[in-house]
């Protein structure tokens, strides 16, 4: 499953947490951070997501967010749960997924009453997620306490449009020492999969155990407690600092209501950054997830960016691959459209184009792909590079005439809109070399318009520059220079 969000395109942090034990507490807040170090609340740390509407019990604990492998949708999983009826009240946790961090749908999971053998079921606590690259599934994991016994993280797969699990919950992981284990949090780093997890008993606090695989029941325990306190934590939090090799592994010292933050390269040694960190808000079980500077402008664009946060850095203008860009303005839209070469494929193999417009040429929609040379144009279906544009005004009716590289040959395509979708000539426009050259490619167009004489001009060339004038059709060329 490809990714399109690149790690280069991570510039911000996404912080998701609740901050008590009361009712109105037990709800899923928001908070931001440009470096990972200084966070900042939103909506004034006010709930981003009514407890009562998503939720069994009227409230929710220790939400976790996951971004999907193909980027297009995130996931939350909590908690179904309120502490003023007791710690063995909760049967069941909540799954959400939305499209763009700020509209949610949600499904509530009682695992009691939708799965057999779960008769003296007692709890159900801090589920998280993770997607499992050897089944290519999204699992949910999760401590479950039945009677008497002990706390052990239980996973299952969740179904394709996460309101439910494909299957009986199963055994995950349980410390030999054979006492409750509770609060995974679990990160690949290196083909590894760290699991951190609090345990109970003599000495409590966070504990690491690693398996090459999610599912094989193979976990190599280590037997150092990797908490830097003294004081009782729970509620481990593991995520990867962005354009770094470190890592923060952070945790709730709940009985001093307070986070410590500790720092790693190794996953294994941590040391102490609180006097790094700052927090206009207390946080109760958590945690955070890289994000975009798009997605940062999404959040504040609905609950206000916080007074004290950085100036935002507008650049990259697009978040992902792209190259080559040539921009636009549209004086029949009154909008820029960006028209870039879609990249990030091996050997430059990329097979569309896609545009992007702005108001104010800092914030930008993708409009989709306008030409697909796989499906739209057939006598070149091969290396989308290098596009340009022109804006005609013709009988009184704008044209738009998008020039192009396919299969190393320069095409045209014509829209009666900015963003398409554009419709291909039927053949390559420039297919040929200049006299006298022999050598490079007909590859990299640029189109101008004197404003004097009013003459179109396309120049192109690689190894050499060659220039033609358009006809007034914009489909054909005079001459060759």
């Amino acid at each position: 499953m490809p990714k399109t969000v690149a790690d280069k395109d991570l510039n911000a942090y996404l912080f998701v947490y609740f901050t008590g034990n009361k009712v109105e507490e037990e709800a899923v807040r928001f908070a931001v951070s440009r470096d990972g170090y200084h966070y900042y609340a939103l909506n004034d740390n006010q709930p981003v997501i009514d407890s009562k509407k998503i939720s069994t019990t009227g409230g929710v604990r220790d939400p976790h967010i996951l971004r999907s492998e193909d980027g297009k949708t995130y996931y939350m999983v909590a908690t179904d749960m309120t502490s003023n009826k007791g710690w063995d009240s909760n049967r069941g946790i909540v799954l959400l997924q939305s499209k763009d961090l700020i509209t949610w749908t949600s499904r509530s999971i009682n695992i009691q009453k939708a799965y057999s053998g779960n008769e003296d079921l007692k709890r159900v606590w801090a589920p998280q997620t993770i997607y499992d690259r050897e089944a290519g599934k999204y699992m949910v994991y999760f401590s479950m306490k039945n009677g008497n016994g002990p706390d052990i993280i239980y996973y299952a797969y969740a179904n394709k449009d996460f309101s439910g699990f494909e299957n009986k919950p199963q055994q995950l992981f349980f410390p030999k020492n054979g006492k409750s284990c509770i609060d995974g949090d679990i990160i690949l780093k290196d083909g590894i999969y760290h699991l951190f997890y609090k345990t109970e008993g003599d000495g409590n606090g966070i504990k690491e155990a690693t398996a090459t695989k999610l599912t094989s029941g193979k976990w190599t325990e280590e037997e150092d407690y990797k908490q830097q306190t003294k004081e009782a934590v729970e509620g481990a939090g593991v995520f990867k600092l962005n354009h770094s090799d470190e890592y923060i592994l952070m945790y709730d010292v709940y009985m001093k209501g307070k986070y410590q933050f500790t720092k790693s390269t190794d996953l294994e040694h941590f040391s102490v950054i609180d006097q790094d960190i700052s927090m206009d808000f207390h946080p109760r079980h958590g945690t955070v997830m890289p994000i975009t500077n798009t997605e940062l402008k999404r959040l504040f664009s609905k609950w206000k960016k916080p007074a004290d946060f950085p100036v935002v850095n507008n650049n990259p203008a697009l978040e992902g691959f792209y190259a080559d860009p040539e921009i636009l303005y549209s004086r029949k839209n009154k909008k820029y459209y960006l028209y870039p070469t879609s990249d990030g494929f091996t050997s430059w193999s990329g097979t569309y184009f896609k545009t992007f417009s702005s108001d104010d040429l800092t914030d930008w929609k993708d409009e989709g792909i306008i030409l697909d040379l796989k499906k739209d144009v057939p006598w070149g279906p091969r290396n989308a590079w290098a596009p340009t544009i022109a804006e005609k005004k013709i009988h009184g009716k704008y044209k738009y005439f998008f020039y192009f590289t396919a299969a190393q040959k320069i095409g045209v395509a014509v829209s009666d809109e900015p963003n398409g979708p554009f419709k291909d000539s039927g053949k390559p426009l420039i297919h040929f070399k200049p006299e006298g050259v022999s050598g490079g490619q007909e590859i990299d167009p640029d189109v101008f318009t004197d404003r004097k004489s009013g003459k179109t001009y396309l120049y192109w060339g690689n190894g050499y520059l060659a220039v033609a004038e358009l006809n007034k059709d914009g489909l054909s060329v005079k001459k060759i220079q």
